[in-house]
């Protein structure tokens, strides 16, 4: 739940994890980090990690929502990501970790690969499964999204080098085991790790798959925002709808000569352009700025099974393949070549046989014809009419007349 001033309160699990954190990177800048009570560490700080974090070089920092007379609060909601990202500077932002999990392939695979592909208007077929070897790359991203209030939190974007899927549900089961492997295992020969893509390639990716993500991280902050802003919209509607009719009332009850007449008619044509003026000042107070920052990179390379699956439509066909994480004991889900958004189910096209979201095989606004907007990305094939992408996370007052 919010505190009064609109920030959230960390849990318990996320007071110690930022505790520990905090603890580790201050030890490895040089300061003496000592716990002094629960939630609570006393640093005795070098000159470095004074100037980064603000702070006098004996401090006591505390973690929870109450501290200690004299100790300073930490928390994800105040500026002290900002402090801890001046102290950390470029060090971190990327690394480089290899798994070797035990290299068992699931007990039903097509059981596996029919829970997770979701066709509708396409069949498919399993050809076959493999051990092989993955390299994922997940990237951390920080945002913040500021309207009337302002919402903060990180976001993190896997990609599976080998496949070209975005695992989210698998890269979220793993990631635990991160935490639990101190060491890294031997890595695997060259050969058997997938390539490096282009670094255009990844930003295209990035581009197209963060938008979505982001739209699902602050779908409860605009849900909010929109709630709020049609109160604040009714309760400006009723307050000049009423003095409106109130001017049109006294207007009408005079004589068509009546010098009071013309008056009241200024007077509600004041009171409109007054609620339209209002509803502008709704529309600046409500816009909504988001802020996106990269992070940090994280290269995971580990064992997988991978998942070779024939897809038909009509009477093409292609080959598909799937990464089978052991970790999160998880099949991925296939890429949207349109969106790269994590919705399902997947369509197939008529031209590539690229799978879509039903979105990126919707009619077109202007013909009613459906095509590919993975194979036509800018214009429609049947009439040459340009379609431009959907605004994200648009928030505008209603407009209503008084």
């Amino acid at each position: 739940m919010p505190h009064e001033g609109g920030a959230p309160e960390e849990s318990p699990s996320e007071v110690s994890r930022l505790q520990r954190f905090a603890g580790a990177l201050l030890a490895e800048a040089g300061a003496l980090v000592e716990p002094i009570a629960p939630g609570e560490i006393e640093i005795l700080a070098p000159l470095e990690v004074q100037q980064a974090l603000g702070v006098a070089d004996l401090c006591r920092l505390g973690f929870g929502a109450t501290v200690t007379p004299g100790a300073l609060r930490v928390g994800i909601e105040s500026d002290w990501l900002d402090r801890f990202a001046r102290l950390l500077d470029n060090r971190g932002r990327a690394r480089r970790r290899t798994l070797r999990p035990e290299w068992r392939a699931p007990a039903d695979p097509e059981r596996v690969l029919g829970y997770e592909l979701i066709l509708d208007n396409a069949t498919f077929r399993l050809l076959g499964v493999a051990p092989a070897w993955t390299r994922y790359l997940v990237f951390g991203f920080r945002y913040a999204a500021v309207s009337e209030e302002k919402r903060e939190g990180l976001l993190h974007l896997g990609l599976n080098l080998a496949t070209g899927a975005l695992p989210d549900a698998v890269l979220a089961g793993v990631m635990p085991w991160l935490a639990e492997a101190e060491e890294d295992a031997p890595a695997p020969p060259a050969e058997a790790v997938p390539t490096s893509w282009e670094r255009k390639r990844v930003l295209d990716v990035l581009a197209r798959a963060l938008p979505p993500r982001l739209d699902a991280a602050l779908a409860p902050f605009v849900k909010t925002l929109h709630r709020r802003l049609e109160r604040d919209q009714d309760r400006l509607h009723g307050y000049h709808n009423d003095l409106h009719h109130e001017a049109l009332r006294r207007a009408a009850q005079l004589a068509a000569d009546d010098p009071g007449r013309a008056r009241e008619a200024q007077r509600g044509a004041a009171i409109a352009h007054e609620y339209r003026a209002k509803l502008d000042d709704l529309a600046c107070q409500y816009a909504l700025r988001v802020s996106v920052a990269w992070v940090q990179t994280l290269e995971l390379v580990m064992p997988v099974q991978r998942f070779s699956v024939q897809l038909r439509r009509r009477k093409a066909e292609r080959t598909l393949e799937l990464d089978w994480n052991p970790l999160a004991r998880r099949l991925e889900t296939p890429p949207c070549a349109f969106s790269y958004g994590p919705e399902r189910p997947r369509l197939v096209c008529d031209d590539a046989l690229h799978l879509v979201i039903p979105a990126g095989l919707a009619p077109c606004a202007h013909c009613g014809k459906p095509f590919c907007r993975a194979c036509h990305p800018a214009r429609c094939p049947k009439c040459d009419h340009a379609e431009a992408r959907t605004a994200m996370l648009k928030i505008s007052p209603r407009e209503r007349s008084p």
